[in-house]
């Protein structure tokens, strides 16, 4: 097995075989993260893909500061957010201020899977879907979301809490009917 420095320096090189190396080591990972920023599969392999090529050209580039997979991992949000810029523009994100939460609304949602959480995070508005995954997932701040999609921190926060309002309610949703099957 190569360690990072090998595949790096493999993949500078071209060596096909180093190149399937790194691609097999990460792509599974970070399908995943396309997913969440995708609505289907097809659109998440799409972004891969685009992702790959674009890691493949810029492997040279590496300094190894951070680890590969965090390296890969930023490709891979950076094209997530390029593919979904496009569709942001066309469900324009406003402020709310009647988004309400409540900390004793949390749902428990240790009980499902993570391909039924991932769906449940698709079926938002994109917006809501992209600054979900930037500040609850990848870590980002408010102010660092709002620099990358050109929007307010504002904006930022009140998509947020209306992300969460919204998982919240698919969740409660899920749980009644749930519930019922059983009664």
């Amino acid at each position: 097995m190569l360690n990072e420095k090998q595949i790096v320096s493999g993949c500078c090189e071209g060596d096909r075989a180093t190149q399937r190396e790194l691609y097999n080591r990460y792509s599974a990972t970070m399908l995943m993260v396309c997913m969440r920023y995708s609505k289907n599969r097809d659109d998440a392999e799409d972004i891969l893909q685009e992702a790959f090529i674009k890691i493949f050209k810029s492997i040279e580039s590496f300094r190894g500061q951070s680890s590969l997979g965090y390296w890969i991992k930023r490709i891979v949000v950076n094209t997530a957010l390029n593919y979904q810029r496009s569709k942001l523009y066309l469900f324009p994100m406003v402020e709310l201020d009647d988004v309400n939460y409540s900390s004793r609304d949390d749902q428990i949602i240790s009980n499902y899977s993570l391909v039924e959480l991932l769906k449940i995070i698709q079926a938002l508005p994109i917006g809501c879907q992209v600054i979900f995954n930037l500040y609850a997932i990848e870590g980002y701040k408010h102010r660092e979301i709002a620099t990358m999609l050109d929007i307010s921190e504002g904006t930022s926060k009140s998509q947020f809490a209306r992300a969460r309002a919204l998982l919240q309610q698919k969740i409660s949703q899920a749980n009644n009917i749930n519930y019922e099957k059983y009664q």
